[in-house]
Formats: structure tokens, C-alpha cells, sequence
């Protein structure tokens, strides 16, 4: 029997100890790609502004140990590529790239969009071959007319540059366009708003995937937002009457209207004489300038105002209400269903940002 325990092969098969699996060694996940499409005349901050949030996402998620995100720029041919704003960009070529190892593909947009249609049939094939073979397409301000050229935007919900909303709905009746948001996503394609708002989109997609610590980390360094919340909206009423330059007349006036909401006193007779009008005179001409009348106006600052202390501040709503001039909550309620659809107690849980939930 010693001699049986010496060597385990004259053992009984039950008595024999299972040897050890080998374990085989553990596989580093690859970092996620994301592949930037560049095409002459690309507008440079639609496609820089996305990248640097991923690359500064990079470094805090290696900093974690982490895997973090490849980034790619391309072009059909590959090699130099200028911009709109004439920097000259160094691209690889997209046939280097099978589509199902791109996480994200992110399609920038250009200042000379017309001009760029008209010469991007092979750059349009492309996409559309490729989306749907990616786990999830994004476009930066009028990137979105490339994407809805490649058939992506039909029937769904988009946005892109406001400047751009009558172009969209004339070549692509099909694609609803939300006229107020930074960013849509519809599934797995994202789109948003003018330039800027391309950072807004990277930021959440970072949230998206690597949580909310790491795009804290990121926000910090980028000295920008967290993100905006993708249904804000994309310009203030404010910001809407001074596009309009038979309003300009009243901007002074608008601008005294911000720094007062919290006056109860707002009506007609108070605004005519800060304006140095007639009452008459004036309710008429200030709604043939600005196309609403002097109340309406009144109304959408003190909203705007509450909507950004709902966003970032932790005042409850009654002291919310009275701060824009509203009196009390009721009346605000009113207003924001008016105005917004939504209550300001479910327009604080949607969009406040995490610590300012308090009602």
C-alpha cells in the first residue's frame, strides 16, 4: 500500500488527486477604438474638440490601470488633408479599417457642408456600409447631413447646427430634427448640436463608458461642464431675439429684463418706461420686433433662469420661484408646462447635475 501512495499511477482512478487546470493567462482587454472621419474642408474644432475628451479620458483610465480609447483619424485616400480653417491634418486611409473593430465612429462636420455633399459620394458609400457594422456611429454639427446622405437619420430624431435646421428639413424631409437639443442619441447613432456642443457628445459617451468618476476627471481637466444635458437647449430666448437685427432695438432692455426677474413689477407700463416709450407703442412694437409680446418675453427669461438654478444649484424650488420672479411654485409650474412640457421638479431630476437634486 506504501508503495501504491509512493507513485499515483498504481492508485485506483477515485483515489487519484485531479490534476490541476492549467489556467491560461488572463487577456488585457484592447483598448475601444474610435476612428475620427476627416474629408477636405472638415471643420477642425468639430473633429478636435471630440477627440481631446477621448484622449484626456485615455490618461485617466490608464491612470486607473484601465484600457482607455484608441484614436484613429482617417480619410478616404489617407494622407494630408486640409481644414476649413486651412490646418493641414494627417490621416490614414479608411480601407485600413474593418468597421467591425471601431467602437465608435465619429463623423466631424464642416462650415461648407453644401460644397462637401456634392463631393463625398464615395465618403457617403462608406459610412454606410460601415455603420451599421460599428457598435455605434456619432456626427458633430452638420457631420449629421453625411450621416442622413448614408440613410442613418431616416425617421429618426436629430439635430445638428441651428443655423443648418431649414437645409436639413429640405434635403431630408424624413429626419426629425429637435431644433432645441445639444445632442440625440437614437439608438445606436448619436448626433449634436454646432460645433462645440461635439464635446458635449464626447463627454457623455465617455460617462457612457467609463462612469462618472473618470468623466468628472475629465471635465476637470478640460475646464468645461461635466456635460450639458443633451436636451438643453441649444441658445438662450436671449441669446434667439439678438440673432434678429430688427430686435436689436430692444436688446438693452432684454438685458435689464435679465437682471430683474426677480421684480413682480415686469408688465408693460414698467418695461415701456425702461424703454422710453408709450405703453401702447410699445407692447406693438416690441411683438413686431421680437414676435412675442412683452409677457411672453417676460415669461421665457424668468424660465430660463430657473431651468440653470435647477441645473446647478441646490435652492429648493419655492425659493427657486421666487429668485426668477415668479412669486411661487404653482406659478412656475405653469410656466415650465407651458413653456417646456415637464414640471420643474421632473425638469431638476432629469438634467440637475449629481449633488443638486435637492427639492
Amino acid at each position: 500500500m506504501a508503495e501504491m501512495t509512493k507513485n499515483p499511477e498504481l492508485l485506483p482512478n477515485s483515489q487519484k488527486q485531479p490534476e490541476p487546470t492549467p489556467r491560461s493567462s488572463p487577456r488585457r482587454a484592447r483598448p475601444k477604438r474610435v476612428l475620427f472621419v476627416a474629408f477636405p474642408e472638415v471643420g477642425l474644432l468639430d473633429l478636435t474638440g471630440a477627440q481631446t475628451v477621448f484622449w484626456c479620458a485615455t490618461k485617466a483610465m490608464e491612470s486607473r490601470g484601465l484600457q482607455g480609447y484608441e484614436r484613429c483619424t482617417a480619410s478616404l485616400g489617407g494622407g494630408l488633408v486640409r481644414s476649413a480653417e486651412g490646418l493641414v491634418l494627417q490621416t490614414e486611409a479608411l480601407e485600413q479599417f474593418r468597421a467591425s473593430t471601431v467602437d465608435t465612429l465619429v463623423v466631424p462636420g464642416s462650415p461648407h457642408m453644401a460644397q462637401v455633399l456634392g463631393e463625398s459620394e464615395a465618403l457617403i458609400e462608406w459610412l454606410r456600409r460601415a455603420a451599421g457594422r460599428t457598435r455605434r456611429t456619432a456626427s458633430v454639427c452638420s457631420g449629421a447631413f453625411l450621416l442622413a446622405s448614408a440613410g442613418l437619420l431616416d425617421q429618426k430624431r436629430a439635430t445638428t447646427h441651428w443655423l443648418m435646421f431649414d437645409m436639413m428639413r429640405e434635403r431630408f424631409p424624413t429626419v426629425q430634427i429637435d431644433r432645441d437639443a445639444i445632442f440625440v442619441q437614437q439608438g445606436a447613432v448619436w448626433t449634436s448640436a454646432g460645433v462645440t456642443a461635439g464635446i458635449d457628445l464626447a463627454m457623455a459617451l465617455v460617462e457612457a463608458d467609463c462612469g462618472h468618476e473618470v468623466a468628472m476627471e475629465v471635465a476637470r481637466e478640460l475646464v468645461v461642464y461635466l456635460k450639458r444635458p443633451g436636451g438643453q437647449s441649444q441658445f438662450s430666448g436671449m441669446l434667439r431675439s439678438q440673432t434678429e437685427d430688427s430686435a436689436a432695438i430692444f436688446d438693452e432692455l432684454n438685458l435689464w429684463i435679465a437682471n430683474n426677474l426677480e421684480r413682480a413689477d415686469l408688465g408693460v407700463e414698467q418695461l415701456a418706461e425702461q424703454a422710453r416709450m408709450s405703453p401702447r407703442n410699445f407692447a406693438r412694437v416690441y411683438k413686431q420686433k421680437t414676435g412675442r409680446t412683452p409677457a411672453k418675453a417676460v415669461e421665457l427669461f424668468r424660465v430660463e433662469a430657473a431651468k440653470r438654478l435647477l441645473e446647478d444649484s441646490t435652492r429648493n424650488i419655492d425659493q427657486i420661484a421666487r429668485l426668477c420672479g415668479f412669486g411661487d411654485e404653482e406659478r412656475m409650474r405653469v410656466s415650465f408646462q407651458r413653456q417646456l412640457g415637464v414640471a420643474p421638479r421632473d425638469y431638476r431630476r432629469r438634467f440637475a447635475a449629481r449633488g443638486q437634486q435637492m427639492t
